[in-house]
């Protein structure tokens, strides 16, 4: 690990007002993080369930491999006039490969799912360490399949497919794009990355700077890493920064935080997509940062909700301008 040095950081006044109090996860303590994870969201209560059904699902996994249990959150409304046939979003948590349940994302899953008129499908992945991968690539893209597959009887069109994730979630959605389109798999209209976790080198500078994030330290991120590789060897099956070839991916969009660790790996993805020919819509949020559980503003929900209609319209948005 590069060695830390700590730089002068301003949090937004805003975020730093809304914000939880944040326990002090060291990922060498695997169980102990987890129950302080899970602590922190029963102390914040349930989401607010209005307009939108909730149910849970177990649906088929790889091949030789366990059911994926999933939390399916249907909106009541449907901007475009037409139950049948809605986008659906794929969801992918975020807890550095070891933290995090499909439960956490309640609240965030439901404001898209109101926000977009889409079903957001959150998937509950296998964890590391006592999971490496490829487990959680193989469970979400085993959804994804589920998903195009079933579509009648969710009542989504398999052509309107986003898959969105966060942090590592985000990681491991890069990882199902990369692999949908290798394997032919089903088409993505969009991939989502919010401050995506892509890079297990850590040698970018925000990570040799530390920028100091609320809740997560830049020693984490190797503990992360450690725990999802589970001594394998990083490779681009495994690992988003290291394939070496992005193009014919689905447009994107991606997110980083100034204050993150995580930010420069996000821009350099989000460069070598556009050298790649993928069309790239990038936001770096100043004065923010990314943690666990997440903290997102109003605004920048709004923003990747409008991304996801946009992906998803069945015939093209205009921009008013």
């Amino acid at each position: 690990m590069p060695e830390i040095t700590p730089v002068s950081t301003t949090v937004d006044s805003e975020l730093a007002e809304g914000v939880m109090p944040c326990p002090d996860l060291d990922l060498a303590d695997v169980d102990d993080a987890r129950r302080a994870v899970d602590a922190l969201f029963a102390a914040a209560g349930p989401a607010d369930p209005t307009g939108v059904t909730v149910e849970e699902w177990l649906v088929p996994g790889a091949p030789g491999g366990p059911e994926v249990p999933v939390r399916v959150h249907t909106p009541d409304a449907c901007p475009d006039g037409n139950r049948a046939g809605r986008p659906v979003v794929l969801e992918i948590h975020g807890g550095g490969f070891v933290l995090g349940s499909a439960a956490h994302s309640e609240a965030f899953a439901a404001d898209v799912a109101r926000a977009t008129g889409s079903v957001v499908i959150s998937v509950d992945y296998r964890l590391a360490p006592e999971h490496p991968c490829p487990a959680a690539v193989d469970d979400c893209c085993a959804v994804l399949e589920w998903i195009v597959s079933g579509a009648a009887c969710l009542d989504i069109d398999p052509d309107r497919v986003v898959v969105l994730g966060d942090a590592a979630g985000a990681g491991l959605a890069a990882i199902v794009a990369l692999r949908a389109r290798d394997e032919g798999g089903p088409s993505i209209a969009l991939q989502a990355l919010l401050e995506p976790q892509l890079d297990d080198r850590l040698e970018s500078a925000s990570m040799r700077g530390d920028v100091a994030t609320p809740g997560r330290a830049a020693r984490q991120a190797a503990l992360s890493w450690h725990h999802y590789l589970g001594g394998q060897e990083p490779t681009g099956l495994s690992v988003p920064a290291r394939r070496s070839d992005l193009t014919g991916l689905p447009p994107t969009y991606l997110t980083v935080d100034e204050l993150d660790p995580l930010r420069d790996e996000g821009l350099a993805y989000a460069r070598r997509l556009l050298q790649a020919g993928v069309p790239v819509e990038m936001h770096c949020h100043p004065g923010e940062f990314s943690g666990f559980p997440r903290v997102r503003p109003a605004g920048a929900t709004r923003s990747l909700c409008d991304a996801i209609v946009r992906a998803t319209a069945r015939t093209p948005v205009l921009d008013p301008d």
